[in-house]
């Protein structure tokens, strides 16, 4: 975003971030880091190079910089959505003797405003799905009532998808121009990868089965409750 707005090459822009010297920032979370905090780093590019445009003969020895507070307009209410769009597709398989649930293929199609990196952007989306599925068929939590914690205190009895469950999965985007979002063009993209993913899969194990269930993880032995109480058995 900085190169883009300066007009330089990549290499010839530095970012210093994660250091204590630093003033504090906002987490990342909430899909809310490139859609702020690039709208600060736009904004302090662009008046960086009005003031080089300005400048005749050699740059000061000091050099010339420029500060950008977004505060008031990055988080003004807006009378349009920004929100990202997505659409998730899935096809699975249910083994009806064991309640085994495979998913076969995964599919998402997003509109994220405008991608400022597509390898990355890739990336989010398919890891966003990955943990849908984990939501929908493996992960899951219990509460010790004598000691208030959780059960599942290390990846042996929490289980998280694994690369020989993780199946053919796409996501692909639409090209998207929004003049109502930020100078960027964004949307954040951190969830929509993951919110609709588990859904589909449990829509799809709803269509295999006819067995329509509402809680997760899809583990087999809801799922062959689910199948016994449809057999009126």
């Amino acid at each position: 975003m900085a190169a883009g707005t300066l007009g330089v090459p990549l290499d010839r822009v530095r970012t210093e971030i994660g250091d204590s010297d630093l003033p504090s920032a906002s987490l990342a979370g909430g899909s809310s880091g490139t859609a702020s905090w690039g709208w600060a780093v736009h904004d302090a590019c662009a008046g960086l190079g009005g003031l080089l445009g300005g400048l005749t003969g050699r740059l000061p020895a000091e050099g010339v910089g420029a500060r950008a507070d977004t505060a008031g307009r990055a988080d003004a209410e807006s009378a349009y959505a920004r929100h990202a769009f997505g659409a998730h597709f899935a096809e699975v398989t249910v083994d009806t003797v064991t309640g085994e649930v495979r998913v076969r293929r995964m599919l998402g199609v997003f509109a994220a405003g405008r991608v400022l990196n597509a390898r990355t952007a890739r990336s989010q989306f398919i890891g966003g799905m990955v943990m849908g599925l984990g939501t929908a068929l493996t992960e899951g939590s219990t509460m010790d009532a004598a000691f208030g914690e959780f059960t599942e205190s290390d990846l042996a009895s929490y289980h998280v998808p694994a690369h020989a469950d993780v199946p053919a999965v796409a996501a692909h985007w639409i090209d998207e121009e929004d003049a109502h979002l930020n100078p960027m063009g964004g949307k954040g993209i951190g969830e929509i990868g993951n919110v609709g993913s588990a859904a589909a899969i449990g829509n799809a194990v709803h269509h295999a089965t006819g067995v329509r269930h509402r809680e997760l993880p899809l583990t087999p032995d809801r799922v062959l409750a689910g199948l016994t109480s449809a057999r009126g058995g």
